[in-house]
C-alpha cells in the first residue's frame, strides 16, 4: 500500500513537472513563431494592417493548434475540443476579468456591430457541429476554416476603411534571413516539444488523480494555453494603454474555433468522447460569449468596470469549481 502510494505521487509530480516543462516550451516557441512570421511578412512587403490582423493572430494560435492535433492525433480527442472551449471561456472569464480588475477600460463600438456576433455565430455553428453527429468532421472544419477566412478578409475591409492599423514591432522588418529561419526552427521545435509534453503529461496526471481528459483539458491546459493572452493583457492595462484590445480577446476566440478547431478537424475527425462536453462546458462558453455583451451595454456603456472584471473573475471561479466536482 505505501509502495503504490508513492509511486503514486511520483507519477503526479512527473506529470506536473512535464505540463510545466510543455507550457514553458508553448510560450517560447509561440513567441519565436510570432517573431518570425511577422519578420518573413515583411520580406514579403505585407503591410503592417494585414499582418497584425492575420499573421499576428495565426501564430499567436499556433500553440493551440499544436496541442489540439496532438491530442487528436494520439488518441485524446476530449484534450483537443476542450482545450479550446476552456481557452475561450478562460480569455473572457480570466483575462478579461483580471485585466479589468488592474483599471476599467472603454470598449470600441466595433466590438459589438462585428466582432461580438461574429464570435457568436462561431460558438453556436461549433455547437451545432458537435451536437448534430457527435463529431467534428472534415467537412465542417473546413466551413469554419473557410468562415475565419471571410471574416479576416471583412476585417481588413473595415479597418482599412477606418484607418486602424495595427500594433506590429516594425523593427522587426530589418531582421536578417538567417535570424528568421533559426526563430522558425526555435518556433516550431518548442511547439512540438511543448505540445508532445503537456498532453503527454496532462493524460498522466489525469489518470494519476482520477479525472478525465476532458477536465484537465477545459482548465489546466485551456489556462496554461491562455497564458500569452493574459500577460499582453496585463501588461496592457499596468502600463494604462487605452488599447487593451477587447478585440484581440474576441478575435483569439474566433481563430481558436476556425483555425485550431478547423484545421484539426480536417486533418482528423474529432469525436465526443465524454458527454459533459455537450452537456456542460459548450454552454459554459457559450454562457460566456453572450453574457460578454450584457456587461459591455449595462449598466454604464461600452465601458468594463472593475467591478464587472471581478464579476467574471467570480463566474469563471463558479465555472471551475463546477468542473470539478461534478
Amino acid at each position: 500500500m505505501h509502495q503504490s502510494f508513492s509511486v503514486d505521487v511520483k507519477s503526479i509530480c512527473m506529470s506536473i513537472v512535464l505540463v510545466i516543462l510543455g507550457l514553458l516550451l508553448l510560450v517560447v516557441g509561440g513567441e519565436f513563431l510570432v517573431r518570425s512570421s511577422v519578420a518573413l511578412s515583411f520580406k514579403f512587403n505585407i503591410s503592417k494592417l494585414v499582418i497584425g490582423m492575420t499573421v499576428v493572430s495565426f501564430a499567436t494560435s499556433a500553440p493551440e493548434l499544436f496541442v489540439s492535433l496532438n491530442a487528436a492525433l494520439t488518441g485524446s480527442p476530449a484534450i483537443a475540443i476542450n482545450n479550446v472551449i476552456g481557452s475561450n471561456i478562460a480569455n473572457i472569464g480570466l483575462v478579461l476579468g483580471i485585466t479589468a480588475l488592474i483599471g476599467s477600460f472603454g470598449v470600441d463600438k466595433q466590438f459589438y456591430k462585428f466582432n461580438w456576433p461574429v464570435m457568436m455565430l462561431f460558438s453556436i455553428a461549433l455547437y451545432y457541429f458537435l451536437s448534430n453527429d457527435n463529431q467534428l468532421t472534415a467537412i465542417e472544419g473546413g466551413i469554419l476554416f473557410i468562415s475565419l477566412l471571410v471574416f479576416l478578409f471583412l476585417l481588413i475591409k473595415r479597418s482599412r476603411n477606418g484607418n486602424n492599423v495595427e500594433n506590429v514591432d516594425g523593427s522587426l522588418a530589418i531582421v536578417s534571413n538567417f535570424k528568421i529561419v533559426v526563430w522558425l526552427i526555435i518556433g516550431t521545435v518548442a511547439l512540438y516539444f511543448g505540445s508532445e509534453w503537456l498532453v503527454d503529461g496532462a493524460k498522466e496526471l489525469a489518470r494519476s488523480v482520477g479525472i478525465t481528459d476532458g477536465v484537465i483539458g477545459v482548465t489546466m491546459i485551456a489556462i496554461g494555453t491562455s497564458i500569452p493572452e493574459l500577460s499582453a493583457s496585463v501588461i496592457a492595462a499596468l502600463k494604462q494603454e487605452k488599447a487593451i484590445s477587447l478585440g484581440n480577446l474576441i478575435g483569439s476566440n474566433i481563430f481558436n474555433i476556425g483555425s485550431v478547431l478547423g484545421i484539426t478537424s480536417m486533418i482528423k475527425t474529432i469525436p465526443i468522447t465524454e458527454p459533459q462536453i455537450l452537456t456542460r462546458d459548450i454552454f459554459w462558453m457559450l454562457a460566456f460569449s453572450a453574457v460578454l455583451i450584457l456587461l459591455i451595454l449595462l449598466p454604464k456603456k461600452l465601458q468594463i468596470s472593475r467591478y464587472k472584471g471581478f464579476l467574471l473573475l467570480v463566474a469563471y471561479s463558479i465555472f471551475i469549481f463546477s468542473v470539478f466536482t461534478s
